[in-house]
């Protein structure tokens, strides 16, 4: 079997099978499936205790998904978090075509990559995912690494069209701070593209435990943080053909999400963007437009 390095391929697999398990079997599945992110540091004894099944049950569960036991499924998902890193992909062949021409191949990708991911989301979920934005006393946005490019444009845009909209990653570590007002009226934007920083999960716990909610923005098919959301978008990253991942999907559903909120909120919206206009004349801080 070949990972391809994305989880999604993990989760095709087990649930073009998912008919065929046994109910034992199923149960394990969904344990993988919540878990994906977390796998490698289970042994097959523990994850068919988390799924309330036997080892035997696990050892078949992975026969049947295509491994020849659990330690070649390990094998096989440690070749695949390795091949997530831009040096593993460095040592991959690339197609000897002119940079114009990989230019071209480049952007179709990207199109068909939206077109796709268009077609699969949920209208339920862009609706629900606006009504959270929408009605939360204070948006915070959070995301590290490269989910950090994605998090900084959603604050930037969202603090344009609504009051209360703060960056709650902090150099100087002050996440506390900044959460020790936080209730159940607020909102956490999260953004979790891999590969992951192991201090999100820590914060959303934080912001969780104050009654927080938490809508995230990820690549993950399914992971503990989105089973522990109050929404998750999927917004797919992979990019096979390139060095680094694609984050056009969750770049364009973040513009939108401003654009929407400001239609829905059309009067104070224009009256937030209006004191951002004569607050930019008193400090003479843009070139003006010709």
């Amino acid at each position: 079997m070949n990972l391809n390095d994305t989880p999604l391929s993990l989760e095709s697999r087990v649930r073009r099978m998912h008919g065929q398990l046994s109910d034992a079997e199923r149960k394990l599945a969904d344990v993988v499936l919540a878990r994906q992110q977390e796998l490698l540091g289970y042994t097959a004894t523990e994850l068919a205790s988390l799924a309330g099944t036997s080892k035997s049950t696990a050892a078949r569960f992975f026969r049947r998904v295509g491994f020849a036991d659990f330690e070649d499924f390990r094998r096989q998902m440690r070749q695949a978090q390795a091949q997530q890193s831009p040096l593993a992909r460095m040592g991959q062949p690339r197609r000897g075509d002119s940079p114009a021409r990989r230019f071209q191949t480049h952007l179709r990708n990207d199109a068909q990559r939206l077109q796709a991911w268009a077609e699969a989301v949920p209208d339920a979920q862009i609706e629900a995912a606006l009504s959270l934005l929408a009605r939360a006393r204070k948006v915070w946005v959070v995301g590290y690494r490269h989910s950090r490019v994605t998090a900084f444009y959603a604050q930037t845009l969202l603090a344009q069209v609504r009051g209360d909209v703060q960056d709650l990653n902090d150099a100087a570590g002050r996440e506390a701070d900044l959460l020790a007002g936080a209730s159940d009226k607020d909102l956490v934007l999260a953004v979790d593209f891999r590969r992951r920083s192991t201090r999100l999960p820590r914060v959303l716990a934080a912001a969780r435990a104050m009654g927080v909610q938490v809508l995230l923005l990820t690549d993950a098919p399914t992971s503990a943080l989105a089973l522990q959301s109050r929404l998750a978008l999927r917004c797919g990253a992979d990019a096979p053909d390139g060095l680094f991942d694609s984050y056009v999907c969750a770049m364009s559903l973040v513009n939108f999400f401003a654009s929407a909120l400001a239609s829905h909120s059309r009067a104070s919206t224009r009256a937030r963007l209006e004191s951002i206009e004569r607050l930019h004349l008193a400090l003479g801080d843009l070139e003006p437009q010709i």
